[in-house]
């Protein structure tokens, strides 16, 4: 029984350091503690030994078995560490590299993210309409972007943000935001301190949300937010606005359209729908056949934010109205995927 446990120690070695990838370790790994192993026959045999030769082997049986174990683990950690050097290498950009087909004499010029460029259009766009372009911190209290906006603890509105939190003060009060809504509250209460009501405004910024990276979702994205706090605004001043944004920025025979939605910070709310700019309302697989893309929420103020800043609800009204840049330039330039926007692929870049 002694040589056949040292025989298993010797074999048992020989495996874990012929592994050469961490896959090949998993099926080492099988073979020597699996219930056909040889280790785990072993053990079934030490019934039929006399007791002190069966403490003695039990015991060599424990150590061999340990000493296995350790130098999987050991293995483990020294494959997956060549295994991510080697991805790291793999996906390492080699800034010095030049694209022949892509080079201008004597050297090309870099220029603005295709986001970026759609941002700049939008805020110019905003701003010949009259709004005036605003901004806040990325990093919020909960009181900014949860609470001012209607949203207090335990609000079930809270489970449509899957939050980033900072390890900052008390758990869960600072965070990256979620939205660019705060940005609205921080306009109100300055507007109200200030006594400088009226407000026409628009907030462009990044986001962040614990999102999976896919075809129409990021972690950190850009979003465009605006604000109308003035006297006797109504829903079909919102309609209105959205409506020559629209025409605005996609031009002449894009329309659009309100349809009744939810949202805690406004009451009405809708959410608020374009004619499709790729088929212009024909119908198409990226519409899917009815001729309209959805690009944002939007609604009145309701009375709570207002009283969360001291406005006067019964004096002032107003509408909020926002929705994502990423997308908005993803569907204005047809392009399938917004991970495309993050991977920094010169040849996918330099179309725009």
């Amino acid at each position: 029984m002694q040589s056949d446990i040292e025989a298993i120690l010797r074999e048992g070695e020989a495996a874990i350091a012929a592994a050469s990838s961490t896959d090949d370790l998993v099926q080492v790994e099988t073979e020597l503690f699996g219930k056909r192993s040889a280790l785990s026959g072993a053990h079934r045999a030490l019934g039929a030994l006399e007791a002190d030769q069966r403490i003695a082997a039990g015991r060599r049986l424990h150590e061999v078995r340990g000493a296995l174990e350790a130098q999987v683990a050991d293995r483990h950690d020294a494959l997956a560490a060549t295994e991510r050097a080697e991805l790291l290498v793999a996906d390492r950009l080699d800034l010095s590299e030049v694209i022949p087909n892509l080079v201008r004499s004597p050297l090309s010029r870099g220029h603005l993210h295709l986001v970026s460029q759609a941002r700049d259009e939008l805020e110019d766009v905003f701003v010949g309409m009259g709004f005036e372009v605003a901004e806040g911190p990325e990093a919020e209290s909960d009181w900014y972007n949860f609470e001012a906006l209607n949203m207090p603890p335990a609000h079930p509105a809270r489970g449509m943000y899957d939050t980033m939190y900072l390890d900052i003060g008390e758990p869960e009060t600072v965070l990256l935001r979620t939205h660019t809504s705060p940005v609205q509250i921080h306009l109100m209460e300055e507007a109200v301190r200030n006594d400088t009501l009226p407000i026409h405004a628009v907030m462009p910024g990044k986001c962040y949300r614990l999102d999976t990276p896919d075809a129409r979702h990021l972690p950190v994205f850009n979003q465009i937010e605006g604000l109308v706090v003035d006297r006797d605004v109504t829903f079909g001043d919102l309609a209105g606005t959205i409506q020559t944004f629209t025409t605005a920025y996609f031009g002449e025979g894009m329309q659009s359209r309100l349809r009744p939605a939810y949202f805690p910070f406004t009451e009405p709310s809708a959410e608020f729908e374009i004619t499709c700019a790729i088929c212009r309302g024909a119908g198409c697989r990226t519409c899917s056949n009815v001729g309209w893309v959805e690009l944002g929420g939007c609604g009145m103020v309701d009375p709570a934010v207002f009283a969360a800043v001291g406005i006067d609800s019964d004096v002032w009204s107003g509408f909020a109205f926002g929705f994502g840049i990423d997308r908005l330039a993803l569907m204005r330039h047809e392009i399938p995927d917004l991970r495309s926007f993050m991977e920094n692929d010169i040849r996918f870049l330099s179309q725009f």
